[in-house]
C-alpha cells in the first residue's frame, strides 16, 4: 500500500464510505466507483483526495485502527506505573483490534493486504502504537517500573510481540492475559 497515512478530517465521509464497502464485499471487490457512489461524490473528487485505492485503504486503516490505539492509550493513563500503563494499553488495544469488524473482514477476505505491514514496514496504525508505547516508556525511567533501554526500540519489540497475538484467529481464553505477562516480564527492571 502507498505511504499516504495521515488522516485529514475532511476525508471522513470518504473513509466511512470505503469502510462500508469493504465490510460489504471485501477489498478486492471494492472499487473507487462504489466508494464514490456511497459517499455521494464523483470519482474525480475521490481521486483528488487519494491517488489510488491503496492510498485510500491505507488512510482508512490508519484512521480506524489508530483511533482504537489512541483511545486505549488515553484509557490507560490512570495506571499506577508506567509498566502497568504500557501493558494495559497494549493488551486492550490488541483485544479490540482483533475483534474489530473491519480488521476481521480484512483477515477473512484479503489477508495478503496485511502482509506488507507484517513483514516489510510499519503502517500508520503501527507507528501510532509504537509512538504511544515509546512515550509511556520514556516516562518509565522516572517511576522505576521499566528496565533501562531505548524506549523506541522497546516499543518496537512490544509491537512485534503483540502482532502475533492480534493475527491469531482464535487466541484462546487467556491469550490476552499471556500477552500482558509477556510484556510485563519484558519491561520489568
Amino acid at each position: 500500500m502507498s505511504q499516504r497515512n495521515e488522516f485529514d478530517p475532511g476525508d471522513a465521509g470518504l473513509l466511512d464510505a470505503a469502510r462500508a464497502c469493504v465490510l460489504d464485499v471485501g477489498v478486492r471487490r471494492t472499487t473507487f466507483s462504489d466508494i464514490a457512489r456511497r459517499a455521494g461524490v464523483s470519482r474525480m473528487t475521490l481521486y483528488r483526495r487519494f491517488p489510488d485505492l491503496e492510498a485510500l485503504l491505507s488512510a482508512l486503516m490508519t484512521r480506524e485502527f489508530g483511533r482504537l490505539v489512541e483511545e486505549e492509550r488515553a484509557a490507560s493513563d490512570g495506571a499506577a506505573t508506567c509498566r502497568e500503563r504500557v501493558v494495559a494499553m497494549t493488551v486492550r488495544a490488541c483485544r479490540r483490534l482483533s475483534a474489530d469488524p473491519l480488521f476481521r473482514r480484512l483477515l477473512d477476505l484479503d489477508p495478503e493486504l496485511l502482509l506488507p505491514y507484517m513483514t516489510l514496514r510499519l503502517g500508520g496504525m503501527q507507528r501510532i502504537a509504537v509512538a504511544a508505547a515509546a512515550g509511556a516508556l520514556a516516562d518509565g525511567a522516572s517511576d522505576g517500573s521499566v528496565r533501562d533501554g531505548d524506549p523506541e526500540t522497546m516499543a518496537r519489540a512490544i509491537e512485534l510481540m503483540a502482532r502475533g497475538f492480534v493475527l491469531a484467529r482464535e487466541p484462546g481464553l487467556d491469550a490476552w492475559e499471556e500477552l500482558g505477562r509477556a510484556i510485563d516480564g519484558y519491561l520489568r527492571p
